[in-house]
């Protein structure tokens, strides 16, 4: 049993120290990700690298790390519910861990998604407040002498746009909406983190399976990294047009001309 616990430590610790890297690496792409998504009709970026000049350009090179800390406090427990909440499905479903069976490694991907997003939900709304605040801000100089409708959680007008922090949204969500307001788009994030995950984890095993050492015990770490790459690239290919449903749904503020949704259908329609 204190190996049973040794390795789940290890897993939880795994977990969060991948999720920190991650972040770190690939955030400034995450950020391009959420304002391409969110630009409807005359577009102010071309794509992933325009916006990410543009970005440093008016922001800095900070500026594409806006929202990354909500991102780096949350990813720990966010990515090590979602590996432990897999191995805890594996185990329970499949009689012996080892054995392939795909319906099983789907069903245990479902749960590691729906797990997750008792953290992913919140951390991935206020991220993207902060991720699309440049292009709001952008978007509303070049609108200024159009009055501003959009909802804000600055306290002067629209015009001022003080760059907002985590801890202010949140604690103006929850005074005015409680908890549910954190949670807004709980929906849409299960809708693309289930799917998500019931295609990483089965895809990701399976692949890694085919580089099994017999000497070693386990693949190559060349070879796990390119099963990642071509599993996570896979699913998330796959949910793309859900993350793209979740991210507007989840925009609190949307710039002049952008529509408002009253929910997923809706959003998709």
């Amino acid at each position: 049993m204190a190996h049973q616990d040794l390795s789940i430590t290890a897993k939880l610790i795994n977990g969060g120290v991948a999720g920190l890297v991650g972040v770190t690496c690939v955030f400034p792409i995450d950020l391009a990700k959420t304002r391409l998504q969110n630009q409807h009709g005359k577009a102010m970026y071309k794509g992933m690298i325009d916006c990410l000049m543009k970005t440093a350009r008016a922001e800095g090179f900070f500026g594409m790390y806006r929202g990354a800390a909500v991102n780096l406090t949350l990813v720990t427990p966010e990515k090590a519910i979602k590996l432990a909440a897999n191995d805890f499905f594996r185990q329970l479903l499949m009689e012996d861990g080892m054995q392939r069976n795909l319906k099983m490694e789907m069903l245990a991907g479902c749960g590691a998604g729906m797990c997750q997003v008792v953290v992913t939900s919140p951390m991935e709304m206020l991220k993207i407040q902060l991720q699309d605040a440049g292009r709001l801000a952008v978007h509303h100089q070049g609108s200024a002498s159009a009055p501003s409708a959009s909802r804000s959680y600055t306290t002067g007008s629209a015009s001022t746009h003080k760059r907002p922090s985590a801890t202010l949204i949140a604690r103006e969500l929850l005074r005015t909406q409680g908890l549910a307001g954190l949670y807004k788009g709980l929906g849409a994030t299960l809708l693309r983190d289930i799917p998500f995950s019931i295609i990483y984890f089965p895809l990701f095993a399976n692949l890694n399976h085919l580089g099994f050492n017999e000497l070693a015990g386990k693949a190559s770490f060349a070879h796990s990294f390119v099963s990642g790459c071509v599993a996570g690239s896979v699913a998330a290919v796959a949910v793309t047009p859900l993350d793209v449903l979740k991210t507007r749904i989840q925009t609190l503020k949307k710039g002049l001309g952008e529509d408002v949704y009253s929910g997923i259908t809706d959003c998709a329609r």
